[in-house]
């Protein structure tokens, strides 16, 4: 067992970076886990059963980490202030509406932050409620795509990837290489879950 530190990239106005410590892998040597991301790609995690719920079959050492990045961006999203420059690596999760008025721009972050950031928090504890569930309704699954979507566009956005770049996998020894493979997990994760969403 190890403890293997990701640096989730948050680093707020104030100049205050967060760390996540992705605890005691099972059976990993430290950093396996983003060395195995690819080959993590062909497992199903999630399965649509009968009685229309979803069944869940994550690893642990996947929870642990869900759990301290839902942590992470919680605690970035409550530094949030209601008004005013949006920390850049938040800059996805409060696209401009106003972009060439910056009167009407002020008016709609003034009027939307408050519910999008109680909608967020209210997703993420339903997420971190069900992690250790072995299944979920419909509109929790809903939640978790949601979640989950929010956590890879921080994440992306310090990366500086967008929606159209190739899947790229960095050198170990790249400082940014735990961050990418992660980034690339929660890629996969939500497009598992988009597809037992859509069927």
């Amino acid at each position: 067992m190890c403890t293997t530190k990701v640096e989730l990239l948050y680093q707020t106005g104030q100049e205050r970076k967060l760390n996540s410590m992705c605890s005691d892998f099972t059976n990993m040597a430290c950093g396996q886990l983003c060395r195995k991301t690819p080959e993590m790609f062909f497992d199903r995690r999630f399965r649509l059963k009968r009685n229309g719920n979803v069944e869940i079959k994550i690893a642990e050492d996947e929870r642990q980490l869900l759990s301290s990045l839902i942590e992470q961006l919680r605690e970035l999203v409550l530094s949030t202030a209601p008004e005013g420059a949006v920390d850049p690596s938040l800059r996805r999760l409060y696209p401009a509406a106003y972009a060439n008025d910056d009167q009407h721009e002020v008016e709609y972050q003034r009027s939307m932050r408050d519910q999008l950031l109680e909608r967020r928090l209210s997703h993420l504890d339903a997420v971190e409620t069900t992690l250790n569930d072995s299944e979920l309704n419909q509109e929790t699954l809903n939640y978790w795509i949601m979640s989950i979507n929010d956590l890879r566009l921080v994440l992306g956005t310090h990366l500086d990837v967008s929606e159209e770049d190739e899947p790229n996998f960095l050198d170990d020894d790249d400082p940014q290489q735990h961050q990418s493979a992660i980034y690339h997990y929660l890629s996969h994760l939500l497009g598992e879950l988009v597809e037992v969403a859509n069927n």
